[in-house]
């Protein structure tokens, strides 16, 4: 009996005309490790309210390894963080995220994701949110997707103002000891069918359902 058959998250796909998002195996859950470890942004600037990039190396890889088993060993329908590894041409090149909280109810979810430093600026990011918006969307229904970046990170604005999300409010944090805006941003279904562009194909999603609280 394989591993699909008591954790059939192992078998989701999504694909894009350049990426494939899946859940990692241990080799590419240890390749995306070690892209952390070599570098996530500019070291200038700190554009997680948690500054898990703020370590050296080592425990930056390692804190990888540990969120990704943490929210596999916490999932529950009620209360999922989804964390796919993200490849092009089979070389993993970040990692793409997508929860929720009592989706069935709600029908809301948020996401985040981050690229190996030597992928920015290739639009992968745009690509790769993509990809689960239409998961959320197309795949479970979903009638908002949430997400947030501080006032200074213009890549991932950049990235929601394609994808066609609004504004939604402020909230105020510290950040390296400093006063930090975040702006909120919210898509509805709606705004997210005006604005969708990019083919996703998502396989395996069937068998999945009563993971994410449905069918």
């Amino acid at each position: 009996m394989s591993l699909l058959t008591h954790w059939p998250l192992t078998g989701l796909r999504l694909t894009t005309p350049r990426l494939e998002l899946r859940l990692p195996g241990p080799e590419e859950l240890a390749a995306l490790a070690s892209l952390a470890a070599e570098g996530v942004h500019d070291p200038a600037v700190q554009p997680f309210t948690v500054a898990w990039t703020d370590v050296a190396p080592e425990p930056r890889a390692r804190s990888v390894l540990q969120y990704h088993w943490r929210c596999w060993g916490e999932w529950q329908p009620e209360n999922w963080e989804l964390n796919l590894v993200v490849l092009q041409d089979g070389v993993v090149v970040g990692t793409q995220g997508i929860g929720a909280r009592d989706f069935a109810v709600r029908r809301e979810v948020h996401t985040g994701s981050w690229l190996g430093r030597t992928h920015h600026g290739r639009g992968l990011g745009t690509e790769m949110r993509a990809a689960v918006l239409d998961l959320a969307f197309a795949g479970l229904d979903a009638r908002h997707a949430t997400s947030g970046a501080y006032a200074d990170n213009t890549a991932s604005l950049g990235v929601s103002g394609k994808l066609g999300y609004r504004e939604d409010g402020v909230e105020h944090h510290v950040v390296r000891g400093r006063a930090a805006v975040l702006r909120r941003l919210r898509l509805t279904s709606d705004q997210w069918r005006e604005h969708r562009r990019v083919p996703v194909t998502i396989e395996g999603l069937r068998e999945c359902l009563p993971w994410f609280g449905l069918g």
